[in-house]
């Protein structure tokens, strides 16, 4: 196990944080850590780097326990925070050669070690550069490198792609997508569509507990409320209800007569039920014409909503995935 933290729980003053949480991360795993501002994220992502001491609880990284050994695990994560510390009157040789020194990198590995970062992260072409005259792109990259400079086990990354274009988004998502082939990352982000080009898992936080932890494509299920079929029937339809509700896996259907020329229904399934299948062969079966099916599949920006607010807007944007056959 990389790192396995048991009831973890952070007070400032008589006010809670962390709120006993408990979850292990494993070799080779990119973890999305999520959670609104004040969840306790933050506090404990500050946490697992050693800059924060915990109230209680347990933290083991790398076999390591953090109240008895934080220097040996500090050498072990790099970190880069949302703000990146970066001294901008600096050129990027210059500061990843002090970064390296303040490390402690033995000075006969020094170069080697430069080489690797300077070409994993890529910044060959800015390395005579002063920090201040580099985009914000190539500041993350050096950020990224001065994380990486003594060759750590894990990365744990905060915002990393806050405030990019496109391009260096996709840039900066390659490159985490690449460090995964010999480190184990942990991303804080608040940009959900990142969370799912790059994550394999998801840890959200709220209010200091967790609330999901699990595969980024399977995290719709820790939702309590189910997929959504709407199909539109050709005509009006009378004993609409009776005709499709003995269907297995339906939890819920309402039926709305538009017009004569046009029947809506709305069916709610269970859990990992796709009734798309079972509804067409029935409207077979009743000789009904279906001219629309839509199926409603929470997105990741859906769930982190529905699991981090007492209510979801209603303006919460689904993915959906239509079937239309010609009448």
């Amino acid at each position: 196990m990389m790192i396995d933290v048991k009831d973890l729980v952070k007070y400032y003053g008589t006010e809670q944080a962390v709120a006993g949480i408990s979850f292990n991360i494993t070799p080779g795993e990119i973890v999305g850590f999520l959670g609104p501002n004040g969840a306790g994220k933050t506090t404990t992502l500050r946490i697992l780097t050693g800059y924060l001491a915990a109230t209680s609880g347990k933290i083991n990284i790398l076999n390591y326990d953090i109240e008895k050994n934080p220097i040996e695990i500090k050498k072990r994560i790099g970190y880069l925070p949302e703000s990146n510390p970066l001294y901008y009157e600096m050129n990027v040789l210059d500061y990843l050669m002090f970064i390296a020194e303040l490390r402690g990198i033995e000075k006969n590995i020094i170069k080697s070690r430069l080489s690797d970062i300077i070409y994993v992260c890529g910044i060959k072409d800015v390395l005579n550069k002063n920090i201040s005259n580099l985009s914000k792109g190539y500041k993350q990259r050096v950020g990224i490198s001065q994380a990486m400079i003594h060759n750590p086990d894990i990365l744990i990354m905060d915002e990393p792609t806050s405030g990019l274009d496109p391009n260096q988004i996709i840039e900066i998502r390659d490159l985490i997508k690449n460090l995964r082939k010999e480190k184990t990352i942990i991303l804080s982000t608040h940009i959900l569509s990142e969370v799912q080009a790059t994550c394999d898992r998801v840890i959200i936080i709220n209010k200091g507990k967790i609330v999901a932890d699990g595969k980024t494509s399977e995290i719709n299920k820790f939702v309590t409320g189910n997929e959504e079929l709407t199909v539109k029937l050709k005509g009006g339809i009378e004993n609409t209800a009776e005709i499709f509700s003995d269907i297995h896996g339906i939890s819920e259907l309402n039926v709305k007569n538009i017009s004569h020329a046009l029947t809506e229904l709305k069916i709610t399934s269970k859990h990992g039920v796709d009734l798309r299948e079972k509804v067409f062969n029935r409207a077979v079966e009743k000789k009904l014409i279906i001219l629309e099916q839509t199926r409603t599949i929470l997105s990741l920006e859906d769930v982190f909503r529905m699991l981090t607010q007492d209510e979801v807007p209603h303006s919460a944007k689904k993915t959906e995935i239509n079937n239309e056959s010609e009448s």
